[in-house]
């Protein structure tokens, strides 16, 4: 299959990307099981801590590594590590009363389209040397 004439390289390369959700301070509703997955499965793909609240009143605040998705709830576990701990927590579905996204999103507007957009306006502009480098997540 051929590409129109018109079509520059520079156009090819740009494909698009999936929309990422502000979820930076969302308390999703856990009130079904199906509720729950997908809110821990969003929790997974966040790139800042969550604050968990147990069903006994304890709150870990952390970010989310892992996730195992099982038939029933108590079948399913979050894997978390504490901000002020050295330890990697498992958690059960069925232990959790309520999850936050409360911390700031690192990947937040640091996507291949923001960068692209900053590659082209900085060449626009005469810019000289610049160089194809991930920006820093802070």
């Amino acid at each position: 299959m051929s590409q129109p004439a018109h079509t520059s390289p520079d156009e090819l390369e740009v494909a698009e990307g999936r929309e990422r959700e502000q979820l930076e301070g969302w308390i999703p509703p856990l009130a079904s099981d199906a509720e729950i997955h997908q809110a821990f499965e969003k929790a997974f793909d966040y790139r800042g801590d969550v604050t968990l609240t147990l069903k006994d009143g304890r709150q870990i605040n952390g970010y989310v590594f892992d996730r195992r998705s099982g038939k029933t709830l108590a079948d399913s576990a979050v894997r978390i590590i504490p901000a002020n701990e050295r330890t990697k927590l498992t958690i059960s579905y069925s232990d959790i009363a309520a999850l936050a996204f409360s911390g700031r999103d690192t990947a937040a507007g640091k996507t291949f389209e923001a960068w692209v957009k900053k590659y082209w306006e900085k060449k626009m502009a005469g810019e000289k040397g610049i160089a194809i480098e991930p920006e820093k997540l802070d």
